[in-house]
């Protein structure tokens, strides 16, 4: 997604699938971990995900409850107690915080559609390309061809870890709901499944990014270490993620749809323990319209 562009990706029918989906898994256990800031000498392990695509040891989760900013409109000094911060790939990562680095793994970002190979977007039937329909300048990418992807995607994957980064965020994990069965769940599972284990195998932890419905699965199946959640509050969906991760999920609202004050929704006691609000473009300090709060 462009950070001007945030993406709001939600499903109106998270409760009955999540439900389906525990049944089927079995999985409803959070990530723990070590809740100590990390230390670059003494890293800290992350949990299990699950014994087929387990972290390795020395991958560390974000602090649990730790103050975070997202700042992927622009680069700037994190406000005072953001600890975490979320960057794009093309930014360095925040001196002394733990960076977390964004990717755009399943669909392109503006622009950049003619810097894939043109065979792994997905067109229709006439062969034009299939986008995303809230974000019509990004193609959607062919996610049946999990392996030639993650081809294409690890070497991002390697630079955030080369830059310094901590973890890697991977958005639109759900592109398979817009393309009319064109994709589907299984075909994003497998691909986030490759890219997950290329992020461990990095040395990074792997944060899913919205997608409610998926969390057990994406969790279980997929390895994912952690969540990035843009608007659980505003649409009733924290307890989706933090049935599956615990106290680690980095939550993110926005002011146009928050239905209630910061202060309402932080007292909330199903709150994901690291809360934010700000401004819809995720611009910088310095630009009109920038908003940054927390429930500290």
């Amino acid at each position: 997604m462009t950070p001007a562009a945030t993406p709001t990706r939600r499903s109106g029918w998270v409760a009955a699938a999540l439900a389906g989906i525990l049944l089927l898994t079995g999985c409803g256990t959070a990530a723990t971990g070590d809740d100590a800031p990390p230390s670059d000498n003494n890293p800290e392990s992350a949990p299990a995900a699950s014994p087929a695509t387990a972290a390795p040891g020395d991958v560390t989760l974000p602090p649990a409850g730790a103050g975070f900013d997202y700042q992927l409109g622009g680069a700037y000094p994190p406000p005072a107690g953001a600890t975490t911060v979320v960057r794009d790939r093309t930014a360095p990562p925040a001196a002394g915080a733990y960076g977390i680095c964004y990717l755009n793994a399943f669909q392109t970002q503006p622009g950049e559609a003619s810097t894939w190979p043109s065979d792994l977007l997905l067109t229709d039937a006439s062969g034009q390309p299939i986008v995303d329909p809230g974000w019509p300048d990004e193609t959607i990418v062919d996610s049946r061809q999990s392996d030639q992807v993650a081809a294409v995607v690890t070497p991002w994957i390697q630079g955030c870890a080369d830059a310094g980064y901590r973890a890697v965020e991977f958005d639109n994990l759900d592109t398979y709901t817009r393309t009319d069965g064109a994709l589907t769940r299984d075909d994003n599972l497998r691909l986030a499944r490759l890219l997950v284990t290329a992020a461990h195998g990095a040395g990074l932890a792997a944060a899913q990014k919205n997608a409610a419905e998926d969390a057990p699965l994406l969790r279980a199946q997929a390895g994912f270490d952690f969540a990035v959640a843009e608007e659980c509050a505003a649409y009733d969906e924290c307890a989706a993620y933090t049935d599956v991760y615990g106290p680690h999920v980095l939550a993110i609202e926005y002011p146009d749809t928050l239905d209630a004050p910061l202060s309402e929704v932080c007292a909330r006691p199903d709150r994901p323990a690291s809360l934010i609000l700000r401004d819809r473009k995720l611009v910088t300090p310095e630009a009109s319209g920038y908003r940054y709060e927390t429930c500290r």
